[in-house]
């Protein structure tokens, strides 16, 4: 005899954005937050005001290792307040221990884009440290290669195109109130 998978609550935790830059983690986020009546929270303005740098200068000056780590503390801490809407760098979900801290206390949401979309959003500003490359777009192209099979471990998919940010809202709020019956869903 089989035993039932456990239910999750998911109303309860906090809606954690993940997703390759330019995905539109902070702009849906606070789109998603506003229409949730919930607060927002951005990790990497939290590391930023943190550590008194940008991230391009933190990157510069302590490197992607201790990023990576000051990110992990960041989230941890800000997974223990109540519930609000997180977007997160991109490279976040990508460490093994932030994406299990993740699994275990927030409801993950893939924000999926095409490569053109992730390209154009991009190089509207020169802020992506790991973009700072001789070919952006096919480093964005080996980002997705890399990070799409572990971003599709969330527990919703939603795809983030060139529509408005409202339409990505909008299908993340109906993946979300379907969750406890379908623990995880992709909304085209």
């Amino acid at each position: 005899m089989r035993t039932a998978a456990p239910v999750i609550n998911y109303e309860a935790r906090p809606i954690v954005l993940v997703g390759l830059m330019g995905a539109g983690k902070s702009s849906v986020g606070r789109r998603l937050a506003s229409q949730l009546s919930l607060p927002f929270r951005d990790a990497d303005s939290e590391i930023e005001a943190a550590s008194n740098l940008s991230i391009p200068e933190f990157f510069d000056i302590h490197g992607e290792a201790a990023f990576r780590e000051g990110e992990r503390k960041v989230i941890a801490r800000l997974l223990k307040e109540p519930r609000h809407v997180l977007a997160t760098g991109g490279g976040a979900f990508m460490d093994p221990k932030t994406r299990a801290l993740i699994g275990r206390k927030g409801c993950s949401v893939w924000l999926r884009a095409e490569l053109d979309v992730l390209y154009k959003r991009c190089m509207k500003r020169n802020n992506r440290p790991l973009l700072k490359t001789g070919d952006p777009r096919a480093t964005l192209k080996k980002l997705m290669e890399e990070r799409y099979p572990i971003y599709a471990e969330a527990d919703i998919t939603v795809d983030s195109g060139e529509g408005p940010h409202e339409i990505v809202v909008d299908k993340i709020i109906e993946a979300l109130a379907s969750l406890p019956a379908d623990a995880s869903r992709t909304v085209k």
